[in-house]
């Protein structure tokens, strides 16, 4: 096992997250912009509304990406993350399978196992308790994977179930589009070391004192030891880190974003996530510094 907060320097990927808040008309020129720009990936959201802007705008995660895809040739695509709060793996997966089609093999699929909120009671179910959230959650990442992986599928759960769900043609990535898995606790890293290309974090500890490079250097350590237990080498997976949802401030200015990007590359973060500027969000920052950041900020790690 690797000793904590141990270095490792690693090639680091940048990538955005673009809110889907606008109409399309206004929002493909963001999803353009960030081809232009170079950034890895551009992923979204996947709520129907989000209670940190819930007087704002929300469209839907699949048609969004569906429309980002036509609109660009080589970003990667993804959901960040989807949830099962609203969604069943049967008509997610055809949709995956679909959106995997018109991105011409672009989709990444992100997967947590979501939260309280809006998204969490809109069906009107009864609220679920962490446990069963937990086992909801594994139920659901395991049940996708199958549907993406064959061309039929039978499968009976406690949760989720299916029967004789065709998913022809197939996806154009083979065995299926990539997980990127958001796991903090035991059985959600074990998903991610089971059935993950990638696993992703905001990096906020459950205590306010604690700082974002002890949680997740923490959470490193965690996902190493779920590693090992699959028989998985730890460059096996991707690691991502998501901005913005913390206390940290990296598009402050660009020796901000240097600082903040090097120290997690030193822990094996190989990918850094950044939102697209908002303005009236918390993802309010200066354009100019985001755009210089896209363009020149890895080149000075």
């Amino acid at each position: 096992m690797r000793p904590a907060h141990a270095t490792y320097i690693v090639t680091v990927r940048l990538s955005t997250v673009i809110l889907p808040l606008d109409r399309w008309g206004a929002s493909r020129e963001k999803w353009r912009r960030a081809e232009e720009l170079g950034f890895h990936a551009a992923y979204t959201y996947d709520h129907l509304s989000w209670l940190r802007l819930a007087d704002r705008p929300w469209f839907g995660a699949v048609p969004t990406l569906t429309a980002a895809a036509l609109a660009t040739s080589h970003l990667r695509l993804g959901t960040l993350v989807t949830t099962p709060n609203f969604r069943h793996p049967v008509p997610l997966a055809k949709d995956l399978l679909s959106l995997d089609d018109v991105s011409n093999g672009r989709l990444s699929v992100g997967l947590g196992a979501g939260g309280l909120g809006g998204d969490a009671e809109v069906l009107g179910l009864p609220r679920w308790s962490l446990r069963e959230r937990a086992d909801r959650f594994a139920e659901f990442v395991e049940l996708l994977d199958e549907l993406l992986r064959e061309p039929e599928t039978t499968s009976v759960g406690t949760y989720y179930s299916a029967n004789r769900a065709l998913m022809l043609p197939g996806t154009l990535q083979r065995p299926r589009p990539p997980f990127i898995l958001s796991a903090t606790g035991p059985r959600g890293m074990a998903l991610a070391a089971r059935y993950g290309a990638g696993w992703v974090t905001i990096g906020r500890g459950a205590e306010e004192h604690q700082r974002c490079r002890d949680v997740v250097a923490a959470e490193l350590e965690r996902l190493n030891v779920a590693l090992e237990d699959e028989g998985r080498a730890r460059d096996a997976i991707e690691t991502l880190l998501l901005d913005g949802l913390n206390d940290e401030r990296p598009l402050a200015s660009m020796n901000a974003f240097v600082d903040w990007a090097g120290r997690y590359q030193e822990l094996g973060i190989t990918e850094v996530v950044i939102h697209w500027p908002e303005p009236g969000s918390l993802f309010e920052v200066d354009p100019a510094v985001f755009e210089d950041v896209a363009t020149h900020g890895l080149d000075q790690l």
